[in-house]
């Protein structure tokens, strides 16, 4: 369902500030299916992360006030957790849910931070990541809105390949949506 037809788009300076990451993508599936994938943790596990990143997950409470905890192991080994709560869940059109890198690896926060000091374990700071789907006749405009703490820290995620990383999960998203 999701195939070459597919868009996407980054604008980290769109319409809500110099603190946000914004990515948009239209998938050729229906928005259910497409909601499905965002909470259905056996659906999540398969798409989530970069090419190559195999996932756990030892909590999905998806309900407002739920929390869930998502460990991304990269080809390499080094495991990167993260964690949140479900702040807004409108299905099939909206997720809003905070996230938590703290348990990241020190070499990840030193990337954040380069001048980071060994009392700050979490100079990204608690994130807030906004999804929503719009139904386009069959078709889902799926849009990523995660707003930083400082405009600093969503550079430096930028930099880090945040663009690289999501666009790869979304290609991920789009085979598993097409059956792939």
């Amino acid at each position: 369902m999701a195939g070459k037809n597919s868009s996407i788009a980054n604008d980290p300076s769109s319409e809500s500030g110099d603190r946000d990451f914004v990515i948009t993508r239209i998938f050729d599936a229906p928005r259910s299916l497409v909601f499905q994938a965002w909470t259905d943790p056996v659906r999540l596990v398969q798409w989530w992360g970069p090419r190559g990143v195999t996932n756990s997950i030892s909590k999905m409470e998806v309900r407002p006030g739920g929390a869930y905890r998502i460990v991304m192991r990269m080809p390499d080994g080094v495991e990167y957790p993260m964690s949140g709560v479900y702040l807004e869940i409108a299905a099939p059109e909206r997720l809003v849910m905070s996230m938590d890198c703290s348990e990241h690896p020190a070499a990840w926060h030193d990337m954040v931070d380069p001048k980071r000091t060994s009392d700050q374990i979490n100079p990204a700071g608690e994130l807030l990541q906004t999804v929503t789907f719009d139904d386009l006749g069959g078709k889902t405009k799926l849009t990523i809105r995660t707003r930083f703490e400082s405009t600093a820290i969503r550079d430096a995620m930028l930099k880090m390949g945040m663009t690289e990383g999501w666009g790869q999960s979304l290609e991920r998203l789009a085979s598993l949506l097409s059956g792939g």
